[in-house]
């Protein structure tokens, strides 16, 4: 009768199940060798800095040492780029921002990737706010004087940034969209030259994340105006936030690991659970926070976190980016 099986049958089963068993056994865990994190921005950047951070602790996790490969260019779609067409190994990872996976949305006609379907996120690295810095000389102390600076200067006024597509960019266009104001946009090769040329009285303003403008704040060769995220810093505790002054406006640079499409779920666990990991180790907090970034608490670098970021920026972030006709060939 047929569905029975015959002794052939059975016995070429058991010869079938015995070979996988065997390759099964004889495949190495994960990981067998170091992984690669690509991170497309310059070297020494913010988002560089907390790449390595988590790459240091991440390795001790995993009991394999992970490479930064820095990849810099494009607003970072050159090393997202390369992560999208790697192999789907857990091998190669790359380190994604809001600029990235949101903001190069509205500011490219068309990307090398998607930055839903080419990737899969495993976990939240961190999250920093975006203050608005000045040059030291400008006659504003708060945004709302900013504003009013801003009215009569526009035509002359500059901001600079790390890059087309960078997080400072990202930050400043929707600070303009909430001013409704415009201003000459200097890109420059990341974000120490931009800081470099705002110093020196170059460009007028920037959008900074914390993590670099709070040791050049220190200094006094800058000034801060505004908080552009939804609540007031610790470290400067006297500068109030964009809301408070009247601006509809909260602004977050975030980090997040990312592998490409394909990956196992079994090496995405395992990879998310070294990254929790890694979140909790409390010299890499401590090294984080000093500079004003956030790293998530248990639970908070889940990727369904990162895949929300996303969705909640293509939504709310992309049309106010758009409508400021930032697009790029």
């Amino acid at each position: 009768m047929s569905g029975i099986p015959t002794p052939l049958g059975r016995l070429l089963a058991a010869a079938t199940l015995a070979l996988a068993t065997q390759a099964m056994a004889q495949s190495p865990a994960f990981p067998a060798r170091p992984i690669t994190l690509v991170v497309p921005f310059p070297a020494g950047g913010p988002s560089d800095a907390l790449a390595r951070g988590f790459a240091r602790q991440m390795g001790d996790q995993l009991g394999q040492p992970m490479v930064i490969e820095n990849l810099a260019g494009a607003g970072g779609t050159i090393g997202l780029a390369r992560l999208a067409k790697a192999a789907p190994d857990g091998y190669t990872l790359g380190f994604g921002t809001i600029g990235t996976h949101v903001a190069n949305v509205a500011l490219y006609k068309k990307l090398p990737y998607d930055p839903v379907a080419d990737f899969k996120p495993i976990g939240l690295a961190g999250s920093a706010p975006m203050l608005l810095v000045a040059r030291a000389d400008l006659p504003a102390g708060n945004l709302r004087e900013f504003d009013a600076w801003l009215q009569t200067h526009a035509a002359t006024a500059s901001y600079g940034s790390a890059g087309l597509g960078s997080v400072s960019h990202y930050g400043c266009v929707l600070l303009l969209a909430a001013l409704k104001k415009n201003a000459t946009h200097v890109p420059y090769k990341g974000v120490a030259p931009a800081i470099s040329d705002l110093m020196g009285g170059q460009t007028d303003f920037m959008c900074d994340q914390t993590t670099t403008a709070l040791p050049q704040l220190a200094g006094g060769k800058i000034k801060v105006l505004a908080v552009l995220s939804g609540e007031r810093l610790k470290q400067l505790p006297g500068t109030g936030t964009a809301r408070e002054a009247g601006y509809p406006l909260d602004v977050r640079s975030w980090n997040a690991i990312f592998a490409p499409k394909g990956t196992p779920e079994s090496v995405v666990t395992r990879l998310t659970a070294a990254m929790a990991g890694a979140a909790a180790d409390p010299q890499l907090r401590r090294q984080m926070q000093a500079v004003g970034v956030d790293v998530p608490a248990q639970g908070g670098t889940a990727p369904a976190v990162v895949s929300n970021l996303i969705s909640r920026g293509l939504r709310d972030d992309v049309p106010a980016l758009k409508a400021r006709g930032q697009l790029l060939d």
